[in-house]
Order: C-alpha cells, then structure tokens, then sequence
C-alpha cells in the first residue's frame, strides 16, 4: 500500500471539513438561498426537468444540491413545482408513494421515461447559472 505523503494527507483532512462544513450549512435554513432556489425551480418550465445540483448551482450555491432537496422537502406541497427536480441522470429519489406521486406528475406533463429514469436528452432544461436572479 502506497504511503500518503503530508501534503496529500492535508489535502484529503481540508477537503473532508469542508465537506462537511457544506453539509452542516446547507442543512440550516437560509432565506437568501432558498429565495435563489424557490426563483430557479418556478422556472423550470410544465414539461421539463432539471437535478438538484443543477438547480443549485444556477442559485450560485454549486455544491448544495442537498439543501434544495431540504427545501423541496420542507416547503408547502402545492407551492413550487417539486416534481420537476430529479436527481443527477434523471433518477427519482424520493421513496415510496412520493416516487409514484412524483412520477405521476411528470407522465401528467408528458415527460418520457426509460425505464425508471427521465430521459434526460428529451426533456432536462438547461439552467443558466444564476438564471433564477434574473
């Protein structure tokens, strides 16, 4: 087993705190980055999906994809158009009846399937960053 050299264990100990710095903040309420998220998510147009990391990073907040599935989870069911934020390769990860419900809703839109993926190609909007400023 090859030796970690001092700097290489430095790296690895600083990119292990801020990960989990990132993970400790992004699970705090922030009104500032939620307005960002809430304005990017009501853009995604009926019939269109984006990820949650795309949706966070066109916030100008590229590494909270798990605070906007925080939001979504929090926030009022009829308020933002929730279904329409999968994960990354069209994956739906919520589990149980909210998958069913999820999926319902995007068929109801029209959004294709393959398998238990949305076909990406077909119906991901492209999120400029910071889109939701605008």
């Amino acid at each position: 087993m090859p030796r970690r050299t001092p700097i290489r264990y430095f790296d690895s100990l600083l990119q292990g705190q801020l990960k989990r710095r990132i993970l400790r903040d992004g699970m705090r309420p922030n009104e500032l980055r939620d307005e960002a998220f809430r304005r990017v998510v009501l853009s995604i147009p009926f019939g269109r999906v984006s990820t949650y990391g795309k949706v966070a990073a066109a916030a100008g907040y590229p590494l909270y994809h798990r605070a906007v599935a925080r939001l979504l989870r929090t926030e009022q069911p009829d308020k933002l158009p929730w279904h329409r934020v999968v994960g990354a390769g069209g994956e739906i990860k919520l589990r149980f009846d909210a998958a069913v419900e999820q999926r319902s809703r995007l068929e109801l839109e029209g959004v294709c399937f393959r398998g238990k993926r949305v076909d990406m190609n077909q119906h991901e909007h492209e999120l400029r960053p910071w889109e939701g400023w605008s």
